[in-house]
């Protein structure tokens, strides 16, 4: 009987390779976790610290630190960190080393609300907390506003988020009680009535219009109260 060695060979490199694959799971289900990892995605300027994130951490499963990969339930820990008003975003992982990574992406402000509350709105026009570790430089929105409706607010603080001209001059949204919106812009006298926010880009293109006609003739001080409600002109009055 002829032994057919090239099938034994197969069979003993299957079971090798089964072996080992066993072999590499046991021991990984049993690698011991080492100290979180914690890394910030996307702004710089952290309004939480990898203080606090450590802490939900702990909050919500102990002291991580050498425990078992296969008891650790990641998607606690992710539900943990998304509870949080400041972040946006939280992937939590185990790598093969056994290091346990948070990736935090942060909620970012577009307008902070000082009223009989303070907080932020951030670019999703929700509401963020005030952060003790840094504080953002946006414009700052008075009057009437309510956290479950902020939606005017937010379409006006999103058009001067993405608009140089407004983000460089707008610094305070005012809404009053029957929701008429007006901007106090930098260095001027004037406010500027916007009214609602409907027909919101051609009002601006009106603003800008005005401003840089202003500008140009050295007359912006001469004005109390810029009224861009009307279509397709810029209603002035003089100081």
């Amino acid at each position: 009987m002829r032994v057919n060695w090239n099938y034994i060979k197969m069979i003993v490199l299957l079971g090798l390779v089964v072996f080992l694959y066993a072999f590499a799971s046991s021991r990984n289900s049993i690698r011991k976790v080492s100290q979180p990892n914690i890394q910030f995605v996307g702004d710089n300027n952290l309004f939480i610290t990898y203080e606090t994130v450590s802490k939900l951490l702990i909050q919500n499963y102990g002291d991580v630190k050498n425990m078992p990969k296969e008891t650790l339930d990641l998607n606690v820990l992710e539900r943990a960190l998304n509870s949080n008003p400041m972040i946006k975003s939280a992937e939590v992982y185990v790598t093969v080393n056994g290091t346990l990574t948070a990736e935090i992406e942060q909620k970012r402000p577009i307008a902070r609300v000082c009223t009989n509350a303070s907080y932020y709105i951030d670019d999703e026009g929700f509401y963020m907390p005030l952060s003790s570790n840094y504080s953002s430089r946006v414009p700052l929105v008075t009057g009437y506003v309510e956290k479950n409706n902020l939606k005017n607010v937010f379409t006006v603080a999103s058009k001067i988020e993405s608009d140089e001209f407004l983000k460089k001059n707008v610094v305070e949204i005012h809404q009053d009680k029957d929701e008429v919106i007006y901007l106090k812009l930098r260095q001027c006298r004037f406010l500027v009535q916007l009214g609602s926010v409907n027909f919101l880009d051609k009002k601006i293109n009106n603003l800008k219009a005005f401003y840089q006609k202003s500008l140009k003739e050295k007359t912006l001080d001469g004005y109390s109260k810029v009224n861009l409600q009307f279509d397709n002109q810029v209603v002035c009055t003089k100081t």
